[in-house]
């Protein structure tokens, strides 16, 4: 996703006490039905925050959730015999590395889905970061404080921030890539491989994570439950119908798919209706409806897309 609370049409609340809201005292709509029902079949597991909330997805794999700011965004922390892979970093808006130590003392190395702000916050904190060698991605590096004010915005918080946030001088900051990386590459955690499957669209640098012996499709926002955002002008719609055609082919080989934001597991058989649905848009089948200025939500299903006013 990016920033924009207006396409949040998702009932949200949180499991929480008292909130801290907004100065009129009101709740934002996103944040009035908690818990997603998804989360109360998965363990959590106890960290000292709180601003994140950590669930075990799958044997060896930690979700890391930001419920109180309205991306709701997961990151995934994969753990290997020899090395962990943090699969985003979230808002930065919490400690993440903070989190990370607390949940293994494997060396970590940090791999995006895609550069937008709210999945590299917490890049920054760490040694190793991974890129996708494009120039989306360089551009990206370079941080961005504009796009990361706007995270912080009135509607955008439910509860309260961390102590000692800033909110006048948060920014995503710059982060310094490592090593780039390219389709078809595995890394190696030691046990257990991920494969880089590109799939542009939402971004030219999105990709998923294959660990093809545990049957685990990481999707950043390529799929997640809930409104998927092709409305950026870095989205390519041609190339998205490429690349999720590309996933749903993996759907025999897969056991659960681990998206981006707001619930962690889906079952393989979205990957299918997502073609599907993406397909019945472009042929002009669904009728849009306006959610904001300038966009469109489709609704098929389950499965519901925003996008550019005029574009399919």
């Amino acid at each position: 996703m990016c920033d924009d609370q207006n396409v949040r049409a998702l009932g949200i609340v949180f499991f929480a006490l008292p909130l801290l809201v907004s100065a009129q005292n009101t709740i934002p709509d996103w944040c009035r039905a908690i818990p997603r029902p998804q989360y109360k079949t998965l363990r959590r597991a106890p960290v000292k925050s709180g601003w994140f909330e950590v669930y075990s997805a799958a044997p060896g794999v930690f979700a890391i959730y930001e419920p109180h700011q309205s991306q709701e965004t997961i990151g995934y922390l994969i753990l290997g015999q020899k090395q962990a892979l943090e699969f985003d970093t979230g808002m930065g808006i919490g400690d993440i590395k903070a989190i990370t130590a607390e949940l293994t003392k494997l060396p970590i190395v940090v791999l995006n889905s895609h550069t937008h702000h709210d999945h590299v916050g917490g890049n920054s904190q760490f040694d190793t970061v991974f890129g996708m060698d494009t120039d989306f991605t360089r551009h990206n590096a370079r941080g961005s404080r504009e796009a990361a004010q706007a995270e912080i915005a009135p509607g955008e918080i439910c509860g309260d921030l961390p102590k000692g946030f800033d909110r006048t001088s948060y920014a995503t900051k710059p982060w310094k890539i490592t090593a780039f990386k390219h389709a078809g590459d595995r890394i190696d955690l030691g046990g257990r491989t991920l494969e880089i499957i590109a799939t542009p669209g939402h971004t030219p640098d999105a990709i998923c994570l294959l660990d093809r012996n545990a049957g685990l499709l990481f999707t950043g926002d390529t799929y997640y439950p809930g409104p998927i955002w092709l409305f950026g002008p870095e989205t390519d719609l041609v190339a998205y119908g490429a690349s999720i055609q590309h996933l749903a082919d993996l759907a025999p080989h897969i056991k659960i798919v681990l998206g981006a934001h707001n619930a962690p597991v889906a079952p393989p058989s979205v990957l299918p209706q997502l073609v599907s649905a993406f397909e019945a848009v472009r042929a002009g089948k669904v009728k849009p409806v306006a959610t904001s200025p300038g966009r469109v939500t489709y609704n098929v299903g389950d499965i519901s897309f925003v996008m550019a006013a005029g574009k399919r």
